[in-house]
């Protein structure tokens, strides 16, 4: 048996170094799902009266006011937190619907280097779907990608960490700091699928394996202390149809029977919660829940 030096193994190794360039899928083709995310950040509701709305938010919550000109009209960011230098705060965007029903419009999960990877994402997110046999995906917007699950519910990606936009200003639509309960992020995300099954074929490639997961719904839980759940169609009459149908705000302890009643001055319904979570209806019906910790 011929045994090889040491010497001779670094010549052959430079040689064939030499005369190879580096694969393709080392950078262009890298893996990027699932995406890299901390968890959710933001979320908008599409509403047929924003300032009526964006009054009960206001009204409910501790916090400040920022909004942007959008279609001819104002469009409005209830902070789910104090906004630093940097931007980087939770927000709940309310916007005219314009037609559209009144609903969740998309949640957001940023992903980091998404400027660099947001082309990159969308051709293995093609791919990936195209082989789990969801038929043809359309992309999304790059910068600010905007896609639908198979059941027509729209996600976004953007930059981590998310920012407000910089064309949101501070507004004085209605005072600021009014409300009972304060703030501190997005909870969770609540979406009614069709199939649950088939649900997490799509999302595993998104976010990876769920935290959880029993017959009718599972969980992806996030870093930044968020998560997914998503919950399947019971298939009685007026229960059926997929939708982002529910979401969580992290607040500050609180007193449940106060934010109760103000709830009801400001509009809204309460509609149950266990322990000190209350689940609260707004002025469009839009259901949501305080939870406090």
């Amino acid at each position: 048996m011929t045994h090889t030096s040491r010497r001779e193994l670094l010549m052959l190794l430079a040689a064939a170094g030499a005369g190879a360039s580096v694969p393709a899928w080392s950078e262009e083709q890298r893996k990027l799902l699932p995406v890299d995310t901390p968890g959710i950040d933001h979320l908008d509701v599409s509403v047929p009266d924003v300032e009526k709305s964006t009054r009960f938010y206001m009204g409910l919550l501790r916090t400040a006011l920022h909004a942007q000109p959008f279609r001819g009209g104002q469009r409005y960011f209830v902070l789910l937190g104090t906004l630093p230098e940097n931007r980087a705060v939770g927000y709940i965007a309310v916007g005219a619907a314009s037609g559209r029903p009144t609903m969740i419009g998309h949640f957001c999960t940023s992903v980091a280097e998404w400027r660099r990877d947001s082309e990159k994402i969308f051709a293995q997110m093609k791919d990936a779907f195209a082989a789990k046999g969801f038929g043809q995906f359309p992309g999304g917007g790059g910068f600010g990608g905007t896609f639908n699950d198979p059941d027509g519910n729209e996600v976004q990606f953007l930059p981590s960490p998310d920012t407000l936009v910089t064309a949101a200003v501070p507004s004085d639509l209605v005072p600021w700091n009014q409300g009972l309960v304060t703030p501190r992020r997005l909870e969770y995300a609540q979406v009614r699928v069709s199939n649950l099954d088939r649900a997490l074929d799509f999302y595993r490639l998104l976010y990876g394996k769920e935290s959880a997961r029993n017959k009718k719904d599972a969980t992806f839980k996030f870093r930044n202390g968020s998560y997914l759940k998503l919950v399947a169609a019971s298939y009685e009459y007026g229960n059926a149809k997929s939708r982002i149908e529910r979401f969580g705000i992290r607040v500050d302890a609180f007193d449940k029977a106060a934010v109760a009643a103000a709830v009801a001055t400001l509009g809204g319904k309460v509609t149950g919660g266990e322990g000190a979570v209350l689940r609260v209806q707004d002025v469009d019906g839009i259901e949501f829940e305080l939870v406090p910790g």
